[in-house]
């Protein structure tokens, strides 16, 4: 598993730029970066703000996850997947053939899980 340091110098090389000027984003020297790499010294969260701000995927640098793309996704768009992700199989599924009523979509779908309900399209709800 990569390091830190090295998911630093990764975000650093995919935008363009050297130590100093990616240091320069949070306000560094180029030593201090180097520090950073090397992992002989460690950023606080001042440090990873100011990258954040700049584009840095901060996420990725601390857990070695990137950070999703949600393109122009709304407000409303969000509270329905919270929505979503909180309802019950069979909510999950109403909602589903709601959705895909009148579309192209096959109108038999199997639904899994909880009660193996059927409803518009084949849905699979596992447990975590």
């Amino acid at each position: 598993m990569m390091s830190v340091g090295a998911r630093l110098v990764e975000e650093r090389k995919r935008l363009g730029l050297n130590q100093a000027d990616f240091g320069a984003l949070a306000d560094c020297a180029r030593n201090t970066q180097a520090n950073y790499e090397r992992e002989e010294r460690y950023p606080d969260s001042k440090y990873f703000s100011k990258l954040a701000a700049k584009g840095v995927d901060v996420l990725y640098v601390l857990t070695g996850r990137r950070t999703p793309d949600v393109g122009d996704i709304t407000n409303d768009e969000l509270e329905l997947i919270k929505l979503y992700r909180s309802a019950p199989l069979a909510v999950k599924a109403a909602v589903f053939a709601a959705l895909t009523a009148g579309s192209s979509a096959s109108n038999s779908i199997n639904v899994s899980g909880q009660g193996n309900r059927v409803a518009g399209r084949d849905f699979h709800e596992s447990k975590k």
